[in-house]
């Protein structure tokens, strides 16, 4: 027996009749063709597929579809924005905190959910922050590196956007 679901995935309302048993990175890999999560364990260990739902990190190979019914979800695909890269997507490429590319996607979105919570982090929180994403080809010392600058930007742009509006006023 089928079901409705009404899931908004990068901005996009997507309204999909699926099964019930159907996992959320199964309905975002399958049904709407969104490959940057990835399946890497199937039991919530390594990582590569998290994304965000409702704004906070989320493991989708153990969320069923139907229990984002209504959700906004946000995945690797929708970070960009009007055709600019995300903070972390640039700090991964300026740091080199990419190797195979796998786990990527999922450190990036936990790395985003994590920097949305805590703006100026130490190595240390970060690394605690990431302990859930496994990554094979590195130690993981460019991710935080990567991780670190994205949180140096993002305060930046954080700190210039009250400057901007009051030059808009004047």
């Amino acid at each position: 027996m089928s079901h409705s679901v009404t899931v908004t995935v990068n901005g996009t309302s997507f309204t999909r009749e699926i099964e019930p048993t159907l996992l959320l990175v199964e309905f975002l890999r399958e049904t709407l063709a969104l490959t940057g999560t990835h399946v890497g364990c199937d039991t919530s260990q390594c990582g590569a597929c998290t994304v965000l739902v409702g704004g906070r990190a989320t493991k989708s190979c153990t969320m069923l579809a139907v229990q984002a019914d209504g959700a906004e979800v946000l995945t690797v695909e929708g970070l960009a924005r009007n055709g600019e890269l995300h903070p972390i997507q640039r700090a991964f490429a300026k740091e080199h905190g990419l190797q195979c590319g796998f786990c990527t996607p999922g450190v990036m979105i936990t790395a985003v959910d994590f920097l949305e919570r805590n703006a100026s982090p130490s190595d240390a929180d970060i690394r605690h922050a990431i302990e859930g994403n496994l990554c094979r080809c590195t130690g993981y010392h460019n991710i935080v590196n990567a991780i670190r600058s994205a949180s140096v930007e993002m305060r930046e742009t954080a700190a210039a956007l009250p400057k901007v509006a009051a030059e808009v006023k004047s």
